[in-house]
């Protein structure tokens, strides 16, 4: 790794922050679509029903993350070969994961999940075919999931944004057929929506199966095809990725709680609409870039230590978390002044979900800078391979500070929106200071010759394993 490190990020970064943007952008859409043909409570069901799937959806994202820094590492060491088993590894353990646990287990417990966010029975009727279709039809978002992960690992970021066009196409397409009923198609509302983001990137899946297998990318296909995971290496990419799902889950967490909180106020309906149009999607133009930003720095990261210049991935996440604070000013700016318009695209015009929308891009308006510089060091953090420390984070600011100022608010019997979007305000500030201060006095750089170590001796004893078989 050499070169202008601000050059750099921006090569990575620029990709995969596009990517984030363009697959939010059916998710707007979806929810435009909802809004317009199905009202504010299909809008509530879509936002209630996502948050408990991105629950167990971040079990799966806790492997990919254990696959990016291992994968990261060896690109930066040029190592094709393990490179390529590392992901291989982890894709025989996903179809596993989605095939025994995720569908069957999801689609008998949907109907207990939604109790959880205390949701009406008009919104209720909208969010479980949803979310059944998810848990049920969802392998092709899983997989696109992990292909894109991986190729960005590799240092192959054009691929996956092109990808990324094609399923957000298809996608859209799809949405407009399926939730309004274009030609022969019935008009199936929030349950098409479903089936449009669960298969979308199935063409994306195929091509870019294709291209591994005909030896277009640098990601190789296996010599065998062995469909027992290799232990070891599935042992070390959890060992990675478990304290960064530990953190996804513990945040999506809070997500569930904060929606339960809102449904227990006046107007609970439109307020939980307010929630989901602005913070799960208008909001998403920040925390799409800043999974983007995030990604670059731990990419950025893992090749610069496995290059031997820790220094040089330190620059890196700096100058990924200064992009980062830089667009979420920008996006501020927009989100302060002009909420309205905003909220008009998703057919919010009128009182009460226009009132509670605008307080939520204003106090949106301030979090998002210190959000999207927080990711980009997380990023950096769990790079160099130091996944527990953002756990720690992520359960402080989440659950410790958010949830303890909604319990605080609570029991003095003062709760209203805008002590919840102040207390959402807050733990994104908290989050990006804990971080900014971990990261600059090297916190990760303790364990990274402990990391080394044990990633050595797991090597050699998946080699051996190798060799007896």
């Amino acid at each position: 790794m050499s070169g202008n490190v601000v050059r750099s990020v921006w090569k990575l970064a620029w990709p995969a922050v596009l990517l984030r943007l363009i697959d939010g952008l059916h998710s707007v859409v979806d929810h435009i679509l909802v809004g317009q043909f199905v009202g504010h409570e299909g809008n509530a069901a879509v936002g209630a029903a996502w948050l408990l799937f991105l629950v167990v959806m971040l079990l799966l994202v806790s492997l990919f993350q254990g696959m990016v820094v291992l994968a990261s590492r060896y690109s930066g060491m040029q190592d094709r070969a393990n490179l390529s088993d590392v992901v291989y590894q982890t894709l025989i353990t996903t179809v596993y994961l989605i095939i025994f646990f995720i569908a069957p287990v999801g689609y008998f417990a949907a109907p207990y999940l939604l109790q959880l966010v205390n949701i009406r029975p008009e919104v209720e009727a909208d969010a479980l075919p949803y979310l059944r279709i998810m848990f049920t039809c969802s392998a092709p978002l899983f997989l696109n999931l992990l292909v894109t992960s991986a190729f960005q690992a590799s240092g192959d970021a054009k691929t996956p944004l092109l990808l990324g066009v094609l399923t957000t196409t298809i996608n859209i397409i799809l949405s407009a057929t399926l939730i309004t009923g274009l030609g022969p198609f019935p008009a199936l509302g929030t349950p098409g929506a479903a089936l449009a983001t669960a298969l979308a990137p199935t063409v994306s899946i195929i091509i870019a199966f294709t291209l591994v297998y005909r030896g277009k990318t640098i990601i190789q296909r296996p010599p065998v095809y062995r469909l027992t995971p290799q232990w070891p290496v599935i042992k070390s990419i959890a060992r990675i990725g478990g304290p960064t799902g530990v953190q996804a889950i513990l945040l999506n967490l809070a997500g569930v709680i904060v929606f339960r909180k809102i449904g227990a106020l006046e107007h609970s309906a439109a307020a939980q609409a307010a929630f989901t149009i602005c913070y799960t999607q208008i909001f998403s133009l920040v925390t799409w870039a800043s999974f983007g930003l995030r990604v670059a720095s731990a990419t950025l990261m893992g090749q610069n230590l496995g290059a031997g210049d820790a220094s040089r991935g330190r620059r890196s996440v700096y100058v990924a978390a200064g992009m980062g604070m830089l667009w979420g000013m920008v996006l501020g700016v927009v989100f302060w002044f002009f909420p309205e318009p905003l909220l008009w695209l998703f057919d919010a015009a009128d009182e009460p979900v226009v009132g509670f929308g605008v307080s939520l891009l204003r106090f949106s308006a301030v979090s998002g800078m210190f959000l999207a510089a927080g990711l980009a060091l997380t990023g950096g953090l769990q790079g160099a391979g130091e996944t527990k420390i953002p756990m720690y984070i992520a359960f402080v600011s989440q659950i410790v500070i958010m949830l303890g100022l909604l319990q605080i608010f609570d029991w003095l019997d003062v709760l209203t929106a805008n002590h919840i979007w102040f207390a959402v305000m807050t733990s994104h500030i908290c989050r990006w200071f804990i971080t900014q201060i971990v990261f600059t006095f090297g916190a990760w750089e303790k364990g990274l010759a402990q990391l080394r170590r044990t990633e050595e001796g797991e090597a050699a004893a998946t080699r051996m394993e190798g060799n007896r078989l």
